[in-house]
């Protein structure tokens, strides 16, 4: 971090990393180029904030003068709780599973670079709503050039491999080279704790509430980190009906020197698919909070949905954007000392509190 920010550099600093809205990203990297300090010591951190509002300028405003202005949109706006990437070598069955879980009838074929454009859907699991990107494979060979944009919103990201194919594991070594050489992350670190190798059950949910190492890392090294898009990356190994040997997964952890949580699925006769919403939102750390109006019955069929860690204004924003500001106190329903318990704008929501806000 640049010695002497100020608060309204951290502020800001703090909103972009947390954002994924390519606009609202876009909006903090301004007020970050505005209140950064401007001296010797900040001008590399400087020239990078201009490098990447360029970028995201150009993002947002589309197909340059004299460009195709009908073709496909690289980047998907996250809808939902959270956004998760679907990335692997060809033929490793992405677009099936794509399909498989959200409906979105994503073309599969027997041979590679079936997919030439993301392709959303949404994964819906106990009233959490997952939204779905599957994107191109990605080979020694060949990544699409705006791939890593792509994946710059997402919170998380499905590494799908098929063991049976030969050169698996260098297959996985070079996307995640190829990935971080544009500063996107596949990170074994979920802030849920999830185990690594096979996930054979979820484990417990950590009472503690921290956050997960790499998450302080980051902070502690923003001048290396803050342009990076650091996606918790679960291994998804497909085709698993035609046999796993728990052995190949954990060498294949030691040779690419990660830990990844690992999930054996079947995207052809549906195995094992009824376990990734639960993982995801373990990992994650996704809390349901439902909402009340003073003397009716709360709204238990749709709730809103957040990361721990979250607060009742949190939930206020979400609600209606400017309700966070008049938000005066709340009663809580749940994890108060008691219910109705009076709490304030700061007080750390649980899943499946209950909130009557009080303007």
């Amino acid at each position: 971090m640049p010695t002497n920010v100020s608060p309204e550099y951290k502020k800001a600093e703090a909103a972009f990393r947390q954002a994924r809205d390519p606009a609202e990203r876009l909006e903090h990297l301004r007020e970050m180029l505005k209140t950064i300090p401007k001296h010797k010591g900040t001008e590399h951190l400087q020239a990078d904030i201009k490098t990447r509002i360029k970028e995201l300028t150009a993002e947002l405003a589309g197909p340059g003068k004299g460009a195709a202005r009908t073709g496909p949109t690289h980047v998907i706006r996250p809808e939902g709780t959270a956004q998760v990437a679907l990335v692997g070598p060809p033929n490793a069955g992405k677009s099936l599973l794509h399909s498989r879980l959200t409906g979105s009838q994503a073309e599969s074929a027997p041979y590679p670079h079936t997919t030439t454009a993301p392709q959303p859907g949404m994964l819906l699991h106990n009233d959490v709503q997952f939204q779905l990107v599957d994107l191109p494979p990605v080979s020694a060979d060949y990544m699409e050039p705006w791939l890593p944009n792509a994946l710059q919103p997402a919170h998380a990201a499905l590494l799908v491999i098929d063991l049976n194919v030969p050169g698996c594991t260098e297959a996985v070594i070079v996307i995640r080279e190829r990935l971080a050489e544009k500063r996107i992350i596949l990170s074994d670190d979920w802030r849920g704790r999830l185990p690594a190798g096979l996930c054979e059950d979820l484990p417990e949910p950590d009472p503690a509430g921290e956050e997960a190492p790499g998450v302080a890392a980051a902070e502690d090294e923003a001048d290396e980190t803050l342009f990076q898009t650091i996606l918790p990356t679960l291994l998804v190994i497909n085709k698993a009906d035609l046999g796993l040997d728990p052995e190949e997964v954990a060498v294949l952890l030691e040779l690419v020197e990660a830990t990844f949580p690992a999930l054996a699925i079947s995207a052809e006769t549906g195995a094992g698919l009824d376990r990734l919403g639960a993982l995801l939102r373990r990992g994650l750390n996704v809390v349901r909070i439902y909402t009340k109006i003073p003397g009716q019955p709360p709204d238990m069929e749709r709730p809103f949905t957040l990361f721990r860690g979250e607060t009742v204004a949190d939930v206020a924003a979400l609600v209606h954007r400017g309700m966070a500001e008049s938000l005066k106190s709340a009663k809580v329903w749940g994890s108060g000392k008691f219910d109705g318990q009076q709490v304030g704008r700061d007080y750390v929501v649980a899943d499946g509190d209950i909130l009557e806000l009080h303007m």
